[in-house]
């Protein structure tokens, strides 16, 4: 079986960059804030919600509380969709995080779950933006806008080897 080559589009640093860059942006945004709830979608979008955490503790002087988001990105109705620490979001301001913008179709089901809480604001962070959106949804806060074709796939590694790859 032959293995699609991979093109390294971002590195271990340049990740990092991307990621202080967002928290940094997110913080300027948000600095009027006493709270901001930081929801990130199952797997890479909850690793990369963690790590914007963690800058923000850092540099921001709101309090920043996290959780990880979970659904069927296959078939989001067809499955509950959960927060696995709930939060009270009524009337909180909401940053949605995942690592690939596709088509929208998870970012909007996602979204829309949160909405139902009746957040202050909903905005959105992605690490990489493919342009190839299906539904009506948006990046507010994006590492990297990627031109690529529909057969070509993004695959983000955050973990022990950083990287994000186009396949």
């Amino acid at each position: 079986m032959k293995v699609a080559p991979r093109n390294k589009i971002l590195s271990k640093a340049e990740i990092k960059a991307k990621i202080e860059r967002i928290s940094h942006e997110i913080h300027e945004h948000c600095y009027k804030e006493n709270e901001l709830y930081l929801i990130g979608i199952s797997g890479r979008g909850f690793d990369f919600t963690k790590r914007i955490a963690t800058i923000l503790r850092e540099i921001a002087d709101f309090k920043v509380q996290f959780s990880e988001l979970i659904l069927d990105k296959d078939k989001p109705l067809e499955n509950q969709i959960t927060i696995k620490e709930e939060f009270d979001l009524t009337n909180k301001s909401i940053i949605l995080v995942d690592d690939v913008l596709n088509s929208g179709k998870t970012l909007a089901y996602a979204a829309s779950y949160l909405l139902q809480k009746d957040p202050k604001m909903l905005q959105t962070a992605i690490l990489v933006n493919r342009e190839h959106h299906r539904y009506p949804v948006t990046a507010n806060f994006v590492g990297l806008s990627l031109a690529t074709t529909l057969q070509e796939h993004i695959q983000v590694e955050l973990g022990k080897s950083d990287g994000v790859y186009l396949v």
